[in-house]
């Protein structure tokens, strides 16, 4: 897979929405190495790095909230991702949803 179009940041990773696929609703962000967007769209469920653990994480995983990648997209500037999902429970570890629940 080629991502020569997108923009990695120092540490090798690229932000990455992630919305749900039918509502359109932003369900939380993350940040993707190459690594795991590259597992991404083998594996079809999104997997993301973990700056706090240092490792690969499958969403999901544990907890059975994964989510069904059903396209990735890339912003004009190539440095922040897009991932439409159908989400199997709330994205957030929190037990919401979404991760954007709280209103300033």
């Amino acid at each position: 897979m080629d991502f020569s179009q997108l923009k990695f940041n120092e540490a090798g990773l690229v932000p990455c929405i992630v919305q749900d696929a039918d509502t359109l609703e932003v369900l939380m962000m993350a940040w993707m190495s190459a690594k795991t967007l590259r597992l991404t769209l083998e594996m079809g469920e999104t997997v993301f790095w973990s700056r706090s653990r240092q490792e690969v994480w499958h969403k999901g995983a544990t907890s059975g909230n994964t989510q069904k990648l059903v396209e990735m997209r890339y912003d004009c500037d190539g440095d922040t991702l897009l991932a439409l999902v159908h989400p199997a429970g709330p994205a957030c570890h929190t037990g919401e949803r979404s991760c954007f629940f709280r209103t300033l």
